[in-house]
């Protein structure tokens, strides 16, 4: 008989949609190669209600209702608590997958919501970048008191394996820098902006499509990446920093004449995320710069995105990841899921 993994969705969004879409179309081969099966047994969102239900909540109506704009109160088969602490508490779940918004300034309330999972038995994966960035060593610590894990593969690239590569396959590697490009948004506004369109037409586009939020600041004023640059130097090079450390310059004030004429002189303009430690002190930004064409960051196009490490053993080795969606992201929690479970064995 197949395992039951349990599953409280914190957020009912494109992700954990994206989620439940996935582990449905995976559901014999999770049987047959890793003998579990998914249970959803609570779901918590911001709008549209909350479900408690042990036996499992009908996904397929949890899916129609949000589509519809109702809520997801009709599911629940207990009483669902109105305080989210007590609500994870009573969810039935082995494991949270938080996907809230997110939170530059402070990771809430996506940390009360992990710290609060962990303290009741509770795996906590996350493709909230928050809580890494503010309280990866707390939470970190307080799973292993528990006895649990808290994992976030999806925080940075979507679903590229970056923290599972560095912590699986580069034992005793020292990781001293970085640089990449880990904003899609804003690869790809540059990139319309080298077809032709003005900075404001670019960013229109971009939220036509569904890559730029309504209030696109986090993406053009650095913030985004800026956050994603301070999970990787916090988790992979073993030194907290902030987001509000980083030295960030958005791409507000880069013209669309300045990134044509760039593009004629066979150069192209980037938004460069970067971490080196010198002299002990690690040096992280996220500015626009220009690359040339021997950089690895000048052919990264459209939506996609790269890291490139810099260690004491391999001088550089880099991760691309074309063109991602809530797919890539919910497959990233998926796989932090498997490698919770093929531990515990």
């Amino acid at each position: 008989m197949p395992r039951t993994a349990k599953i409280c969705l914190m957020g009912f969004g494109n992700v954990s949609q994206a989620f439940v879409h996935l582990v449905d179309r995976k559901k014999d081969q999770l049987t047959r190669e890793y003998g579990v099966e998914f249970k959803f047994t609570a779901i918590a969102t911001g709008r549209h209600g909350r479900a408690i239900n042990p036996d499992g909540i009908d996904t397929d109506k949890a899916l129609d209702l949000h589509k519809k704009g109702q809520s997801l109160d009709s599911l629940s088969k207990e009483k669902t608590p109105r305080d989210i602490k007590e609500f994870i508490a009573k969810s039935h779940a082995d494991f949270l997958l938080e996907n809230s918004p997110v939170s530059y300034k402070d990771g809430e309330p996506a940390v009360k919501h992990i710290r609060a999972a962990l303290e009741n038995g509770i795996h906590a994966v996350s493709a909230n970048k928050g809580p890494v960035a503010h309280a990866w060593q707390e939470l970190t610590a307080l799973a292993k008191s528990k006895g649990k894990r808290f994992l976030f593969e999806s925080t940075v690239m979507d679903g590229a394996p970056i923290f599972s590569m560095v912590r699986e396959t580069l034992p005793a590697a020292e990781i001293l820098g970085f640089e990449g490009i880990l904003n899609s948004c804003t690869n790809l506004i540059i990139e319309q902006m080298e077809e032709g369109d003005t900075f404001d037409k670019a960013v229109e586009y971009a939220q036509s499509i569904g890559i730029a939020e309504t209030d696109p600041s986090g993406d053009i004023d650095g913030w985004d990446a800026a956050i994603k640059v301070s999970a990787l130097v916090t988790v992979l090079m073993g030194s907290p920093l902030k987001p509000q450390q980083v030295q960030r310059e958005g791409i507000r004030d880069l013209s669309a004449t300045e990134v044509q004429q760039a593009l004629k002189d066979g150069e192209r303009w980037k938004l460069v995320c970067r971490a080196d430690r010198v002299d002990g002190k690690i040096i992280a930004s996220v500015a626009p710069e220009i690359v040339q064409t021997k950089s690895p960051l000048y052919s990264v196009n459209g939506t996609s995105s790269i890291v490139v490490f810099h260690t004491d053993v391999l001088p550089g080795l880099g991760i691309l990841e074309s063109n991602p969606g809530p797919e890539t992201t919910a497959y990233g929690l998926l796989a932090d899921i498997l490698h919770i479970l093929k531990n515990k064995k």
